[in-house]
């Protein structure tokens, strides 16, 4: 699932060459087909939950840590399905690109989840309604919005 980015350097260093995060997203929706949008204090642009990988972490681990954390929901990592990798620019990182492992997972009923850690804004939207908005993350706009309208 590659992105079609430009074929960069896999670490950011003195010269300008862009910086990779290897980081997972993960795509929460409901029964009722709405997708969970997620802010992060001090930035401007939507996205999935997720982030970082901690050392030693897989992409699966890090997606279900991520979502304890920034959701307080559990999801064990055989919760979540696989939808591949993405690579392209990141979100709110300046010369900087994002090497990421996507997952879904669908809210088990009675699961309410809610904005924690750095996470400061949520939205429950319509696929078709969330493509209409242009404060989304690249990986959002431009690989799983275009995937499920499509």
């Amino acid at each position: 699932m590659a992105g079609g980015a430009p074929s960069v350097a896999p670490t950011g260093s003195a010269d300008s060459s862009p910086a990779v995060l290897r980081l997972s997203a993960v795509l929460v929706s409901d029964d009722d087909g709405r997708i969970l949008l997620v802010r992060k204090r001090g930035t401007s642009r939507f996205m999935q939950p997720g982030g970082k990988l901690e050392p030693g972490e897989s992409f699966v681990q890090a997606a279900a840590r991520e979502m304890g954390e920034e959701l307080g929901v559990q999801a064990a990592p055989a919760d979540l399905t696989d939808l591949g990798r993405w690579y392209g620019p990141a979100a709110n990182e300046e010369n900087t690109f994002i090497d990421a492992g996507l997952f879904a997972w669908t809210v088990p009923a009675g699961v309410e989840p809610a904005a924690a850690a750095e996470i400061e804004e949520i939205l429950w939207l319509a696929p078709a309604a969330a493509a209409q908005r242009t404060d989304l993350s690249p990986l959002l706009a431009e690989h799983i919005l275009p995937r499920m309208l499509g």
